[in-house]
């Protein structure tokens, strides 16, 4: 579905509104009498990931091989191979969903198939597991351009020693689960993805980074070998406290709005390992502080902050710390990595909730990302999400939330009508982008920075430039469209490179249906 436009032919006549039509609805555009993803049972904004749990489930229930009776099991599997084939491609997904199996003409995949023991033991390997995200070419960029830090495992399904490395990925990645994204990425499914990074053997293992070069590991393919290797480019500072250095360490933390959490070691009781501590430190990077105190040759210090024995305990900003006063400060019973890291993340503070008093002034002096909800069923904030305040920090991106129960009007006016995100970009209410991506947090992260530094403006009834002079490339979309998705980032590319001679903005056809079809009916669409 690319477009593209002259840049002379739209300066050359300012008077016209240009309107590029990319429209991928049921209602507007051409659809398959047999709906491949009813075939599937997964929704049409299905993620990749989906479309192949849906996918396998199937295959294992009505393969030929365990359907031997059956007259028809060959041609109903071809049927659901087929849908699969489409779907899981990315660019005859786009043609299917725009013109149907119409589309398809020219493309007959879909007519051979695997053996039941190749769906069941071979195909997804990591797919049911929670703690290794499969990663495909859209969402590849997304979440290693994110700002965490990724460990990915490029493999092929027909690969032994990938399989023989599947039960050592998949133990390393609860090892390291919240320490760093633990990835995959299937290569017979994405093989233009694995030949732009350069992958040309599997298993092939690679840390990413934004801001640095992929580093490929070569060593022993064990849990302690890449658990050693990941804790290398872990960004984690323990720091040893004692009376010449505690009041300035805790005051100047405290003053940037950063909580320390500490592990005081006395004869009585555990403390956290060295090894914990440095895994807290990482996972808890840019959000608290992690520190430890030896009570044998601190002993002053740790009476005076009332420790008689070994214990942990999280301070948050502002915090009392002497002994009379301990109400705010968390005090922690496990001596597990990942169950501290929980409990801490869990009483981080909230993102800042902006009033209706406020939000325009607030809005129009500062970029915000902000989490639209509608009463107490949407006020949860995802504890992973509380990592945006530091992930965006050098955007200079602040973080909000707004009641729509509070203030119906303001809500209406931007057109949102369910919870959402969406990016300002200091223009009040006026310069403003929805979010239509996954709540996740890599692809929420690279919506904002994309977003921030873009010209693409969420258009609505109030701000469509039917009548302007500048001219306009407009995306009409349906977000449940993933082509229509898949778009969005290549458009706010593009209104940089064309930034002061075309303005670009996108209206959502199912929010504002009426108007996506006057404009249909008026206007010569470009494609």
């Amino acid at each position: 579905m690319g477009v593209w436009l002259n840049k002379d032919d739209c300066v050359r006549d300012l008077r016209k509104v240009i309107l590029c039509f990319l429209i991928v609805c049921m209602a507007i555009l051409v659809v398959s009498d047999q709906d491949f993803y009813s075939l599937l049972g997964v929704s049409k904004t299905a993620s990749s990931r989906q479309i192949r749990q849906a996918f396998k489930k199937l295959a294992l229930k009505l393969h030929p091989d365990k359907n031997p009776n059956n007259p028809n099991a060959h041609s109903d599997f071809l049927k659901i191979n087929r849908a699969y084939e489409v779907l899981k491609d990315e660019d005859l997904r786009k043609k299917y969903d725009k013109y149907g199996e119409k589309g398809l003409a020219d493309n007959q995949e879909g007519g051979q198939y695997e053996s039941w023991n190749y769906y069941r033991y071979d195909f997804g390997i990591y797919d049911d597991d929670p703690e290794i995200i499969t990663l495909d070419r859209r969402e590849f960029d997304a979440a290693v351009n994110s700002g965490e830090l990724w460990f990915v495992n490029f493999y092929s399904p027909g690969c032994s020693h990938c399989h023989d490395l599947a039960p050592t990925w998949r133990d390393f990645a609860k090892e390291v689960d919240g320490l760093l994204r633990i990835g995959a990425v299937n290569c017979g499914d994405d093989r233009r993805l694995c030949r732009m990074k350069g992958v040309n053997s599997y298993p092939s293992l690679f840390i990413f980074r934004s801001g640095m070069a992929a580093v490929k590991y070569h060593g022993d393919r064990s849990k302690e070998s890449l658990v050693s290797f990941a804790m290398q480019h872990v960004k984690s500072t323990v720091t040893e406290l004692w009376t010449g250095n505690f009041v300035n360490a805790i005051q100047t933390a405290f003053a940037a709005g950063i909580g320390w959490l500490i592990t005081f070691c006395s004869k009585g009781g555990d403390c956290l390992t060295s090894q914990t501590r440095l895994r807290l430190s990482g996972m808890l990077d840019g959000l608290v502080n992690v520190g430890w105190m030896d009570c044998a040759t601190q002993a002053n210090l740790c009476t005076s902050l009332d420790i008689t024995t070994s214990t942990t305990a999280y301070f948050p900003p502002g915090a009392t710390l002497n002994s009379k006063e301990k109400g705010s400060v968390l005090f922690l019973n496990s001596l597990d990595a990942k169950e501290i890291y929980l409990e801490i993340m869990h009483n981080l503070p909230d993102f800042e909730l902006l009033s209706a008093d406020t939000l325009e002034d607030r809005l129009a002096h500062h970029r915000w990302l902000l989490f639209f909800y509608f009463g107490e069923n949407g006020n949860s904030t995802d504890s992973e999400l509380k990592k945006l305040k530091t992930l965006l920090k050098n955007e200079h991106i602040q973080i909000g939330k707004f009641d729509c129960s509070s203030a119906p009007a303001i809500c209406s006016d931007l057109y949102v009508f369910q919870p959402c995100l969406a990016v300002f970009k200091g223009q009040g209410t006026k310069e403003y982008e929805i979010h239509h991506g996954k709540k996740i947090l890599y692809d929420i992260l690279a919506f904002a920075k994309e977003s921030v530094h873009s010209h693409v403006t969420t258009l609505g009834p109030q701000n469509f430039p039917a009548n302007h002079k500048e001219p306009w490339l407009v995306d009409f979309f349906a977000p449940w469209c993933p082509p229509c998705r898949a778009l969005l980032p290549e458009l706010r590319k593009a209104s940089k490179h064309l930034y002061g001679q075309l303005k670009f903005g996108t209206l959502d056809c199912t929010v504002h249906e009426g108007l996506c079809n006057m404009v249909r009916q008026s206007t010569k669409n470009v494609f």
